[in-house]
């Protein structure tokens, strides 16, 4: 707006107001997006053509539905005492110290020479209730008829029993001695690699106490022991002896030191190998 302008003396005078410049509105250009990379559109699965004679049945394992599929249970199984028993004792012995005196019949002899070992024995199986019963009824029938049986020759045969192989190698008739592994208690057969040592005579230690057993017709042996050896076998039966008492009787002051044990489970060895990271981290630091 213009007004009038008023002097000092009085005479009215005109003067023009300054106009504010008109505000240019600059126009920018539109940054133009980069298009998006080219992807290639997935092709369509055709869909198989579904025969219309067989009809679709899905299943409802709901209850009161379909069977279950089976699943592996194991897990949650509640196993039988002794089973539970055997598992626990497997661990206990990894845990504590074993003394060596048991330590030494977690070494078993090795697999050649025990394929060797029971091929051999087997020649010298002791004869089964069955072929004792056959042989007391033929000589009997013989015997019936008033006729003199003919005398055989005892056949030789592996010893067995505690008691009787203890005898035999403190008689020193005793040519091997095979102990089973796996005796419980152990205190049965604990001290008869030292009178074997003792008495000088060949021993070894294999798996199990039920291959033992069904060598003499029984469940389980604890030991055995070969007296007598046909001339036949006397070459293979050298050759045994000599890789058993390399194993053993020539390692036995070995084997007496060595206890067992001492292995502790995957949580105690994380634990520890975190206090060595820090120890070895602050001794870094100190020499740094």
């Amino acid at each position: 707006f213009n007004f009038p302008a008023i002097s000092i003396s009085g005479s009215p005078r005109v003067v023009l107001s300054k106009k504010m410049p008109p505000r240019i509105i600059r126009k920018t250009k539109a940054k133009k997006v980069a298009p998006a990379p080219f992807i290639a559109k997935p092709e369509k699965k055709k869909k198989k053509e579904k025969n219309p004679l067989i009809e679709k049945r899905t299943r409802n394992y709901g209850i009161g539905g379909h069977i279950q599929p089976k699943r592996d249970l194991t897990r949650f199984v509640k196993w039988p005492k002794y089973v539970r028993i055997q598992r626990q004792r497997r661990i206990l012995y990894q845990r504590l110290k074993v003394p060596p005196s048991i330590n030494q019949f977690t070494y078993a002899l090795e697999k050649p020479t025990v394929t060797q070992l029971f091929k051999f024995i087997h020649k010298y199986r002791p004869e089964s209730k069955a072929q004792k019963r056959e042989r007391l009824r033929n000589l009997a029938q013989i015997k019936a008829k008033g006729e003199q049986p003919s005398i055989k020759k005892k056949t030789i045969a592996v010893k067995y029993g505690i008691h009787n192989v203890t005898r035999l190698i403190e008689q020193k008739k005793a040519l091997l001695v095979i102990i089973a592994h796996d005796v419980d208690p152990i205190e049965i057969v604990i001290w008869l690699p030292t009178l074997c040592r003792k008495m000088n005579v060949p021993y070894c230690i294999v798996k199990s106490k039920s291959r033992l057993g069904k060598v003499v017709h029984k469940k389980t042996a604890t030991a055995l022991v070969v007296t007598q050896v046909k001339p036949d076998d006397r070459a293979q039966f050298n050759n045994i002896v000599e890789a058993v008492k390399a194993n053993y009787n020539d390692r036995y002051d070995e084997l007496r030191k060595r206890w067992g044990g001492g292995i502790v489970g995957p949580k105690a060895q994380a634990a520890r190998a975190k206090v060595e990271r820090i120890k070895a981290k602050e001794l870094a630091s100190k020499m740094g």
